[in-house]
């Protein structure tokens, strides 16, 4: 799954899931499934278009990261964005909120977000 950091005037957006989808109400990254033949930047692409009708620039790619939940596995492949057009209208999450950085840890998080969180985190610190 492609997943997006999105920044904007020094904060990220993070979306809450919807209270019909898998882990409702859960905080994560916005993103989804990448199809077969399909990059995960392009994935990214598609699936902000489709979910919050937004187009954004890929910054910068974070490390992939696999979490193993109960029942099944997810590996997220992220990306630190902007956004370059549209206005965020969502079509799956029940709400999205811009987060200063060292807030982000304050949210109810999907637990494969956690290592985003950190590795966005530790880049912002530097080496």
């Amino acid at each position: 799954m492609a997943c997006a950091v999105i920044e904007r005037d020094g904060l990220v957006l993070a979306a809450q899931r919807g209270a019909s989808m898998n882990f409702p109400l859960k905080w994560e990254f916005p993103g989804g499934k990448i199809d077969p033949g399909e990059s995960p930047q392009d994935c990214l692409h598609r699936e902000l278009l489709e979910e919050m009708s937004v187009s954004v620039d890929i910054r910068a790619a974070l490390p992939s990261s696999t979490h193993r939940y109960p029942d099944f596995s997810v590996t997220l492949y992220p990306f630190v964005c902007t956004i370059v057009s549209g206005k965020i209208t969502l079509h799956e999450h029940a709400t999205a909120i811009w987060l200063a950085s060292e807030t982000l840890n304050s949210l109810d998080w999907l637990e494969a977000d956690f290592a985003i969180i950190d590795s966005y985190l530790a880049g912002l610190r530097g080496p």
